[in-house]
């Protein structure tokens, strides 16, 4: 059960020796093994995604992103989006602090990857369109590529621009391409995007909606060709395309897609969109997980996504880009690839231990029988281990568990419960709300009153498992809970 707190913190100004340790829960030794690509998937498609947090669910317990924020053009209008400029507080796609030129972010991803070890991907994602604002994207990567050539480079798009570049994208080695589509019929595209802009005019209505939908497609496939990973974003909006998206899933399936990321419409009214203004509600969690849930079987799903910034750094549902802004980064900074070179040769120790603890996990779940399934949230400041407090998380991951084995189903966003060592019921109450379905909690720490409140709305929180390996510790607590409804029954 040995482990230590792992964050994106613990890592500033380390000695391999010191990773080594945070990883590893004290092993300094360097026999831990190493990572294997899964049977089924070809070494090409391994080498791009081992590393990306967001192509691969593993990788995004051990690596960080970053977002730079020099495309603020876009060519379409949705009814889910607000672009919103020096916005600290707000944590959703389109919003950024400050907007860069192709310059200023090469400074800043220098200055980030100096000091964040686990950097390993760059994207530009906005806050407009990566493709319609080219020029700022093209330049941004290729100022980077020349500084650090190993970081992986990927872009976001909402794939009406995208076919104009794919044969650039292709050559400037982007291995990694996301499309927002959300939808394949135009009719429901209708209800999405008010207007689009295309050679040279807008569009609106049907028209808009056709256009869009043809040109995305026909980037999808372009991509396809080329070898280049894609991966689809689709808004879940109820009532307008959440039965949809089961059509959307089979084409982009069809048409090549990596992966599918269904993510939750995010509508409130503070952020000025046309559904926040007119109470178009998004999914509760439990929609979310169903729509996910049928989905499966069809176009491989991402269901770890965090539904980033355009400016975010850092592990998802970590963001440090407010450490990182303009006026506190050198004026002149030189990349060191040293810390960075040691922190991906001990994640690849690492891995192989976590890897073989997953297994176990599994396999000895086997031997629970009749037991129901369960969600199970775990507070993880990452590492792959349960190591964060519980009142100061602000993120849940949600692990589903039976005997079939343990599985990654999503996570869930609250607000901190404990600030300043103080807790709030209100907010405590909250963070029940969030969990709800859940069975269990388990976090590195947790007192005496939460643990209290939550056990009265039917949630067991415990730190007993603390500094487990997540499937680890969820395997220790489902064969300890079924144990104990055994002796129960037998009594």
């Amino acid at each position: 059960m040995a482990g230590q707190l792992i964050g994106l913190q613990n890592f500033a100004g380390s000695d391999a020796e010191t990773m080594r340790a945070a990883l590893s829960g004290g092993c300094s030794s360097s026999q831990c093994g190493s990572s294997d690509k899964p049977d089924s998937m070809p070494d090409e498609v391994w080498a791009k995604i081992k590393d990306h947090p967001c192509y691969s669910e593993e990788a995004h317990h051990y690596f960080a992103r970053m977002h730079v924020a020099v495309a603020p053009a876009c060519n379409i209008q949705c009814n889910y989006c607000n672009r919103k400029y020096d916005c600290a507080n707000e944590s959703r796609p389109g919003v950024v602090s400050e907007k860069l030129t192709p310059e200023q972010a090469q400074r800043k991803v220098i200055t980030v990857a100096n000091e964040v070890p686990q950097l390993s991907v760059l994207g530009i994602a906005g806050p407009g369109d990566a493709c319609y604002d080219w020029k700022k994207t093209r330049d941004t990567f290729g100022l980077i590529a020349a500084d650090i050539p190993d970081i992986k480079l990927c872009l976001s798009t909402n794939g009406l621009a995208l076919p104009d570049h794919v044969d650039e994208i292709a050559d400037m080695n982007i291995d990694h391409v996301t499309i927002t589509i959300n939808m394949v019929d135009p009719e429901i595209g209708v209800q999405i995007y008010p207007w689009i802009f295309y050679k040279n005019r807008r569009w609106t209505g049907l028209d808009a909606s056709k256009i869009l939908h043809e040109r995305q497609m026909l980037g999808l496939e372009m991509l396809t060709a080329r070898g280049i990973l894609t991966k689809i974003n689709s808004v879940m909006i109820p009532g307008v395309n959440d039965t949809h998206l089961m059509e959307v899933n089979r084409v982009v399936k069809e048409k090549g897609a990596f992966l599918h990321n269904i993510m939750p419409l995010i509508s409130d009214p503070a952020h000025g969109t046309h559904y926040g203004l007119t109470g178009q509600r998004g999914p509760t969690p439990a929609e979310l997980k169903a729509l996910q849930d049928q989905l499966e079987g069809g176009a491989k799903l991402m269901r770890h996504c965090r539904q980033c910034r355009a400016d975010a750094v850092g592990l998802l549902g970590e963001d440090r880009g407010q450490e990182f802004t303009l006026d506190q980064l050198e004026e002149a900074v030189a990349y060191d690839p040293s810390r960075r070179g040691n922190y991906r040769a001990l994640v690849a120790e690492m891995r192989g231990e976590h890897e073989a603890a997953k297994r176990a996990a599994s396999e000895s779940l086997v031997e629970v029988q009749r037991a129901p399934v369960a969600l199970v949230a775990i507070a993880t400041k990452g590492g792959g281990r349960i190591n964060q407090h519980f009142g100061h998380a602000t993120e849940f991951q949600i692990y589903e568990v039976s005997s079939q084995g343990i599985k990654f189903v999503g996570h869930r966003k609250t607000e901190q419960y404990c600030e300043g060592g103080w807790g709030e019921d209100a907010t405590l109450d909250g963070v029940i709300a969030a969990l709800e379905g859940v069975s269990a909690v388990l976090c590195g720490k947790i007192g005496d009153c939460p643990k209290e409140s939550l056990a009265a709305a039917g949630i067991v929180a415990t730190d007993v498992y603390a500094l487990e390996w997540i499937e680890e510790g969820i395997g220790h607590w489902y064969e300890q809970l079924n144990g104990q409804q055994e002796q129960r029954q037998s009594a």
